[in-house]
């Protein structure tokens, strides 16, 4: 029964994953959605997996951290010195720029998480500005405060764009996911609710605390890379702590804790932030609005610590079927 129950799990998520990815695709080749949109879904789909990053060390493991900018800047530095000045090709380039971003993430880990609370924010902010800095100065690498581009040959444009970001996002979510379940997940969540009690019952609060840091960092890279190939323009203001800001209220709004609901604030304030560009300025009013509101009348986010259930939705609509036909039979 119980590996019927994971099959048929697996079969649903899939099938979602699927249509994720690929319902954008045909909207786009009916004529439905315009590149415009898809560029703008895109960069959504960067900013999720952004959220993916802050939520897990902030809504999963629990450290205050606010400087996951900085990680988003040294992925995308570093896919587009992979790929134009070693030489790498464009999907292993990104990919050596994950790792160099995790392993950046495991360095700078060792001296941070030896703090806690508002000290640990302050040093995660202190970094963000650090490397915001030092990519400003080194010119010959970075291209200074003028930034590197990547040749329009290298861009993820449109179709291709919105189909490698999505398909990312869901594996991304889908590995996340399964990592919390895990027995290692579970430790790091139980490091978040009591320190105290979970170092009392054998678990190491350090590994733990690095191995979350580890993988936020990991997926910030990722996001690095996909910000590099979507945009094509990389400055060192995307280290900036008003960056990390952004990410943060996605999580905040979204829920922290919840994957699926950080995903689904950084695509509803991407598109509200392009959708209120008429406002000019005055639509950076809308965010501080949005956070006063969801504090006041929903303060753990849209989905607080819960996850949005694929499997669960689609029981519900079984039965919801089943029983709607039950009835007219009955009535017949």
């Amino acid at each position: 029964m119980g590996f019927r129950i994971s099959f048929r799990s697996t079969i649903i998520l899939t099938i979602f994953g699927i249509l994720a990815v690929f319902l954008p695709l045909l909207l786009m080749k009916a004529g439905i959605l315009d590149p415009y949109p898809a560029h703008i879904i895109a960069m959504g789909g960067v900013n999720a997996i952004m959220a993916m990053s802050v939520n897990m060390i902030v809504g999963i493991t629990g450290q205050l951290s606010l400087g996951q900018a900085g990680f988003l800047a040294i992925g995308a530095y570093s896919c587009i010195f992979f790929n134009l000045d070693m030489g790498v090709p464009l999907p292993l380039a990104a990919v050596c720029a994950v790792f160099l971003t995790g392993i950046a993430g495991f360095l700078i880990g060792f001296p941070v998480l030896k703090l806690t609370g508002d000290y640990l924010a302050i040093v995660t902010l202190g970094f963000g500005e650090i490397i915001r800095v030092v990519f400003i100065n080194l010119k010959a690498l970075t291209g200074g405060p003028n930034g590197r581009q990547f040749p329009t040959a290298m861009l993820l444009n449109g179709e291709l764009a919105l189909v490698v970001v999505t398909a990312i996002l869901v594996l991304v979510l889908a590995l996340l996911q399964n990592f919390l379940r895990s027995t290692y997940g579970r430790a790091i969540m139980a490091v978040r609710e009591d320190e105290v009690a979970a170092n009392s019952v054998g678990v190491d609060i350090f590994r733990y605390k690095m191995t979350g840091f580890v993988i936020a960092a990991f997926i910030a890279g990722i996001g690095g890379s996909l910000y590099a190939m979507v945009v094509g323009f990389v400055r060192p203001d995307i280290a900036q702590f008003l960056k990390s800001i952004d990410f943060l209220i996605y999580v905040v709004l979204g829920g922290m804790g919840s994957m699926t609901g950080s995903i689904l604030a950084a695509y509803i304030l991407t598109y509200l932030q392009e959708f209120l560009r008429f406002l000019q300025d005055y639509r950076l009013l809308i965010y501080p609005l949005i956070l006063i509101f969801v504090m006041l009348f929903r303060p753990k986010g849209l989905l607080g610590t819960k996850e949005f259930s694929f499997v669960k939705t689609v029981d519900r609509l079984a039965g919801f079927i089943f029983r709607k036909t039950g009835k007219e039979k009955t009535g017949a």
